[in-house]
């Protein structure tokens, strides 16, 4: 056992609260990434390698001398022919390099009840489970719901759309449930269950359940505005999130992440790992919550490949 992890996009969302979690425990840790920041708070402490799926090579040679692989990787939805099959093929090939390079432990982001939808989005994180546990390798799976907090999508763009527009659609009843979990709570959990022996699957899941229609009500009155809200046919909400990601170049909302959505499926079935409450932490972050437009597209996209 080596006392270096590698933290795939540890510049990115979630990445870097694992990479700044473990500096704070005293373990090194090197990033695999397409998107480098030299001016990121921790790119002096943090070896920067290339996430290249086609230099297997190269990705053992990164690997090689760590303990525990933290792997993020992912893509949200299919763009410019990378698709989540695609994903699944490199994250094999990132796991694969990791066998070879002696790694001891992988660390694998799911997601929430992978086996509840049949899109494509949950098809490849339930077939990437299987091979995590098959890799040989000691491994935690860690399956979160939704998250929140800093640079977060959702959430921080229902906000930033409230503070925008003037009507609000909620698509269908808004009964549909979320279990929104704090992105450090996430990163907390994460770095727990790589430090253990024991091969286990875990939910990531915070202390507080909200219907959609509650959740978007509490941004509005947490916010103080006064965005009217109404409820849409599912179709008519598509093709609204439609003109507003052509408005703003970005892809805000896909039918499937709506089908599932409204399935109820971001929900965890185990005692929740989370601390913080969404309701105790918005009232603290009113002022930045929405204030700026989190992009999909120059998050993962103005590189040649997207990161975690």
């Amino acid at each position: 056992m080596t006392n270096i992890d590698v933290v795939t996009g540890a510049f990115s969302y979630s990445g870097r609260f694992i990479a700044a979690q473990l500096l704070e425990r005293g373990r090194g840790v090197r990033t695999l990434t397409n998107h480098p920041r030299p001016d990121h708070s921790l790119a002096s402490r943090i070896p920067t390698y290339p996430l290249d799926f086609s230099d297997s090579a190269a990705l053992v040679t990164a690997l090689t001398g760590t303990d525990t692989l933290y792997n993020t990787y992912w893509v949200r939805a299919p763009h410019r022919g990378l698709t989540h099959g695609v994903a699944v093929e490199n994250t094999k090939r990132l796991i694969d390099a990791a066998g070879q390079a002696g790694v001891r432990r992988i660390v694998q982001t799911s997601i929430a009840n992978p086996t509840a939808s049949t899109t494509s989005y949950y098809r490849g994180k339930a077939a990437l489970e299987d091979v995590v546990r098959s890799s040989g390798l000691s491994y935690a799976i860690v399956r979160p719901t939704l998250l929140f907090g800093e640079g977060d999508v959702l959430i921080n763009n229902i906000a930033w759309l409230l503070r925008h527009i003037p009507v609000f659609g909620i698509p269908g009843n808004g009964r549909y449930r979320l279990q929104p979990m704090h992105v450090k709570d996430h990163a907390g959990l994460l770095v727990e269950v790589g430090s253990e022996l024991a091969d286990v699957v875990v939910d990531s899941a915070g202390p507080e359940i909200f219907t959609f229609d509650e959740l978007v009500h509490l941004l509005r009155r947490a916010m103080n505005l006064r965005t009217v809200v109404i409820h849409v046919p599912p179709v008519l909400a598509m093709a609204g999130a439609a003109v507003a990601g052509r408005i703003v170049g970005d892809m805000l909302l896909t039918r499937d992440e709506l089908d599932d959505l409204i399935h109820d499926i971001l929900l965890s079935h185990e005692p929740p790992r989370g601390t913080t409450r969404l309701t105790e932490w918005l009232p603290s972050h009113r002022d930045e919550v929405g204030l700026h437009y989190a992009s999909e597209m120059v998050r993962h996209y103005l590189g040649p490949r997207p990161t975690g």
